[in-house]
């Protein structure tokens, strides 16, 4: 493999490269939505690019979808971007780190529905100091204010930690029966902080069933607050228990379907969400997929994914269901790093791919990859680090539609399919023999407004190639106008041609619109400069091939065909046309 490296050194990106963020839009608000992760404590070995990643992952964040890992810190870093993290859907991880002060201040919940080790929420072990300064936990995590809803804790092995022993853990923990918490550091005398904690569970009346702002009755919070409140109702919390719609803390987001008492139906509720995260919104975001009234990343087994007016939803499958296969890093191939011989079978008939496609291949796979990969009209990201001498092009990814995340010596790129890039940049570098490339409107492709395009150091000017003056302005991904991105004046499939076989031709056609269309196999055809039909299907032949029943067009007429009530049975004139049978026929 090093020698294939060597050989090819040209890379190609396409996708995400790095998104980390995304702006949730409330009827009332935006807030910032950020990715979180799954490293555990596996880090970079550069220290600094450890700091910049988790800084430019956070930076600005308020809700972290997913796990808040801090790893591997060192000391003397600016963390102050943190304070603007109010939610972890996930577990919170602080590990190897060697800072004095963590500023998660404003942390209000976290909520759990991942856990460290499969127990804890939060995780705090293995942090030390050169010098002995000692760490205040309830300060550096602000627990006054801080609640977790599933999973337990656990501090242990942290050097000059202290004042663990001042926290009230039944007080952040929502069920302190799965609380883990183990205490082993080294005595501290603590002179550096002075620590402020205030348990709101322990200071408010005793008919509040969770927390207060105050120690009297009148002051309880609202049953559906997280981490207090500044007031009694469900729209002067913290943070919320169940679901955020527009401010209020509700148990759960308004349905697709409403009770009409009046007409004892359930009709359409047009104030329906749905539901992301801890969130109602009145659209997912664009890389989620709607599954009946949630955003999910990926359909479960038995639907599929269809796109109606720029939705994409999950519908039940009627047949056999597209094969969704792991991508590189996640679930079965999670160990793996990239596409080769020993996983490439895994691959085969994939229909989408719910991951990312890394490929490093030699000469040994490169047989597979049609078979692998041709019909995989989605994917995370694809990324190209090495490629077979004699395959000069990227045709194997032909059908590939949508690149959902990101995506040698190669002359075309041949992704003719592809419509769609969901998040992130394209990268497109050291290609030294690439053509086209500089024909293609990136934007159009592009579904965010911060994506963009890097290109640099591929093939020179002045002996960059043309498109097909068959394709549109907008460029093309090779030769010949197939490879269009889109048509100039029809297209017919994926070709481009300058106009249908309306009049002549073997195969007629109609025009819907700029694409040309088979008329039905139903229709005669017409004689030259006459149309054979003028629609889709057989209803809208000029002439039927044998015979007409109704505004169809049909092989032959019904010869006991299942009806509401009853069979049914045809005959046919001289005509062609079918007439049904009288109706004391019981046979035809």
């Amino acid at each position: 493999m090093t020698g294939q490296l060597s050989r090819c050194c040209s890379s190609l990106s396409i996708g995400l490269m790095f998104t980390p963020h995304s702006v949730l839009t409330l009827s009332h608000s935006s807030v910032l939505v950020c990715a979180g992760t799954e490293n555990k404590l596996s880090t970079l070995s550069d220290l600094e690019q450890q700091y910049r990643t988790l800084r430019k992952y956070y930076e600005n964040c308020e809700v972290v979808m997913g796990n808040l890992e801090i790893t591997s810190i060192d000391r003397s870093r600016d963390l102050t971007f943190l304070r603007s993290i109010r939610e972890v859907t996930g577990y919170v991880l602080v590990a190897l780190n060697q800072f004095d002060y963590l500023p998660l201040e404003n942390l209000r919940i976290i909520r759990g529905t991942k856990l460290y080790e499969d127990r804890y929420s939060l995780a705090i072990f293995l942090n030390y100091r050169r010098s002995p300064v000692c760490i205040c936990i309830d300060c550096v995590l602000s627990l006054f204010s801080t609640e977790i809803l599933s999973g337990g804790v656990y501090v242990d092995q942290n050097k000059f930690l202290c004042h663990a022993d001042t926290i009230h853990w039944q007080d952040i923990v929502k069920n302190p029966g799965i609380c883990y918490v183990i205490y082993v550091f080294s005595l501290c005398l603590c002179l550096f902080y002075i620590c402020h904690t205030t348990v709101t569970k322990t200071v408010c009346a005793e008919q509040c069933d969770r927390r207060c702002f105050g120690p009297y009755v009148s002051d309880c919070c609202h049953g559906e607050c997280a981490g207090g409140c500044y007031g009694p109702k469900d729209t002067d919390c913290f943070a919320c228990t169940n679901f955020n719609d527009s401010g209020a803390c509700v148990t759960q987001c308004p349905q697709p379907f409403v009770y009409n008492p009046t007409t004892f139906q359930l009709e359409h509720n047009p104030r329906a969400k749905y539901t992301y995260g801890a969130f109602c919104v009145k659209k997912c975001p664009h890389n989620f997929v709607v599954d009946h009234s949630s955003c999910v990343r990926a359909c479960p087994s038995n639907k599929m994914e269809v796109e109606e007016n720029r939705i994409k939803m999950c519908i039940p499958c009627t047949d056999i269901c597209p094969k969704a296969c792991d991508g590189i890093g996640t679930a079965s191939l999670q160990a793996a790093q990239t596409v080769d011989s020993s996983n490439i079978d895994k691959f085969v008939n994939c229909t989408k791919i719910n991951g990312n496609l890394s490929v490093s291949t030699g000469d040994s796979i490169q047989y597979n990859m049609c078979a692998c990969v041709c019909l995989c009209p989605h994917l995370g990201f694809l990324n190209i680090q090495s490629w077979p001498d004699n395959m000069t092009d990227l045709s194997v990814f032909s059908n590939l539609a949508t690149i959902g995340g990101r995506q040698q010596v190669i002359s075309s790129l041949q992704l003719q399919s592809l419509r769609e890039i969901s998040a992130g940049n394209v990268h497109i570098a050291e290609n030294s023999q690439l053509c086209y490339y500089n024909t293609v409107n990136w934007t159009r492709l592009f579904r965010a407004a911060n994506q963009k395009v890097l290109i640099r150091n591929n093939q020179t000017a002045k002996a960059r190639m043309v498109c097909d003056p068959l394709c549109s302005d907008a460029g093309c991904w090779g030769p010949g106008p197939d490879q269009c991105l889109s048509c100039r004046y029809f297209s017919r499939g994926r070709t481009c041609v300058d106009t249908c076989n309306l009049y002549e031709g073997d195969i007629r056609e109609h025009a819907n619109g700029s694409v040309c269309v088979e008329c039905d196999g139903q229709c005669e055809r017409a004689e030259a400069d006459s149309l054979t039909c003028n629609g889709p299907g057989p209803e809208h032949c000029v002439k039927c091939l044998h015979f007409k029943d109704g505004p169809n067009c049909v092989e032959k007429c019904p010869d006991g065909l299942q009806g509401a009530n009853s069979f049914i049975f045809k005959y046919a004139e001289a005509n062609n046309e079918c007439h049904p049978c009288h109706a004391n026929c019981t046979q035809g």
